[in-house]
């Protein structure tokens, strides 16, 4: 599908980008904000879907890669998360493709104003200063599922999956801030990625689009993941969930009525 976009809506994509990519690496999320705003230029929704994936996946290496080198991801220890992960990735990718664009319009919205009021109302954000738990058969079966359903969720629709990241390792792990935010980031990486992949296949991709806001994803991720270890992510919510929100209403408006 080609697009017809003046040089102001290019700099609005890039601007949200940019700050997409800062909150993504800081409370997880950004998602929320690169779909609208991918639907509301006309993109059809698979598209738009598979856009955002490859725009994400800058921002996501970024920040991976950014609390990697802090030591705050063991790869060995998230294995099994990392594997299932992909899997989950990759099987929502190629159900999500056998949906018709009408109804993920109509879904969509739906699914993101649900999560940015989870995000809101969810004490996903724990005060624990505990590292890694032992990795034991508990854990393991834990990684597992955790990684599958989240995997295939942003294989699905996506936005809002670094927040359930958060939210769920805090409750199953009992890990600190820093460590969440290093799985969540990493295994978003993964689920990003191996979904691109899948959603490149089925040519539900604008290359052009997806580079030019990965790029700013990209910076503000890098900036945001710094920002995260330093300061955390508690400022920056409630107007993201206020913009979120707001465009989930225009959304809906758009598809329903």
């Amino acid at each position: 599908m080609e697009l017809s976009l003046d040089i102001t809506l290019w700099i609005t994509l890039c601007g949200v980008g940019f700050i997409a990519g800062f909150i993504d690496a800081i409370v997880g999320g950004g998602g929320m904000l690169t779909v609208p705003t991918l639907l509301t230029i006309g993109l059809p929704a698979h598209v738009a879907l598979g856009t955002n994936k490859l725009a994400a996946s800058f921002g996501s290496l970024t920040a991976s890669i950014t609390f990697y080198r802090k030591k705050l991801f063991d790869p060995k220890f998230w294995r099994l998360s990392i594997i299932f992960t992909a899997i989950g990735a990759v099987i929502g990718t190629l159900i999500v493709n056998y949906l018709s664009t009408e109804f993920l319009e109509k879904v969509l919205p739906i699914l993101i104003a649900i999560t940015a009021l989870y995000t809101l109302l969810a004490k996903s954000v724990v005060e624990s200063t505990a590292g890694l738990p032992l990795l034991n058969p508990v854990i393991k079966a834990k990684q597992i599922i955790q990684g599958f359903i989240l995997g295939f969720y942003d294989g699905v629709a996506g936005p809002g999956t670094g927040a359930f990241w958060m939210a769920s390792s805090n409750l199953l792990y009992k890990v600190n801030i820093l460590l969440s935010c290093g799985l969540a980031r990493s295994t978003n990486f993964v689920s990003n990625f191996c979904s691109l992949l899948t959603f490149i296949y089925l040519g539900h991709v604008n290359a052009l689009l997806g580079i030019s806001m990965g790029l700013f994803i990209m910076c503000g991720a890098w900036i945001g993941a710094r920002s995260a270890i330093k300061y955390g992510g508690k400022f920056i919510r409630p107007i993201f969930i206020v913009v979120v929100i707001v465009m989930s209403v225009n959304l809906a408006y758009q598809a329903w009525l």
